[in-house]
């Protein structure tokens, strides 16, 4: 999925609007994601009415307000605007871990007609390999919310990020190679001590 952005800048939404250019930048942020493509107008009545339920629903899986660790989802904003202005308005109200394709790039309107724009919103999903999970999420993602991601995480066959991590390891007392010949020691010691007691209580009645 990475190559449908090779050779391209993509800017990060936040303050610095940090430009990821690099191929390695790049495949960082986006392998092993499943990818939506927001194709939209911040002066699009329809996708007025949307975008607070699409901010919503991308924070819920990835704001650590909501979520231990963020899903494995990223956004990209395909911007319809007619002018600059109009985009940066749009996106002052975004979340900061959308990206977006800067204003001018002509790539934009290759990305519409590849994936047959018409009528936005339009958000197409896509699998790490850039094969359609869903030409059109936005009903979806009205309707049914962050349920969605567990169903395109499945058809993308993701590989699962949710491992513990290597400090939750070093919280836990490792056990040591003696540890089960110490536990058989007990274990001999306390049925001695039952037998003896034992003994001890017929022999006195």
């Amino acid at each position: 999925m990475a190559a449908l952005f090779i050779n391209k800048t993509l800017v990060v939404n936040n303050k610095d609007k940090d430009e990821l250019e690099l191929e390695r930048e790049l495949i960082r942020v986006l392998e092993n994601k499943v990818m939506l493509l927001y194709f939209g107008s911040g002066d699009c009545p329809r996708c007025k009415a949307f975008a607070p339920a699409l901010k919503e629903f991308f924070m819920r899986l990835t704001d650590e307000f909501y979520v231990e660790r963020a899903s494995q989802l990223v956004l990209i904003y395909v911007s319809l605007d007619e002018t600059e202005e109009q985009q940066a308005t749009f996106l002052k109200t975004m979340p900061k871990r959308w990206l977006f394709l800067p204003f001018h790039d002509e790539y934009k309107r290759e990305l519409e007609l590849r994936f047959s724009v018409k009528d936005p919103p339009v958000v197409v999903v896509l699998k790490p390999n850039g094969d359609i999970i869903t030409a059109n999420a936005m009903e979806e993602i009205k309707q049914k919310g962050t349920d969605c991601f567990k169903n395109w995480q499945e058809a993308a066959e993701l590989v699962d990020r949710n491992f513990r991590l290597a400090e939750d390891f070093d919280r836990v007392a490792l056990r040591s190679i003696s540890d089960p010949i110490r536990q058989y020691k007990y274990k001999l010691a306390k049925s001695k001590r039952r037998k003896r007691s034992k003994d001890d209580g017929d022999a006195s009645s």
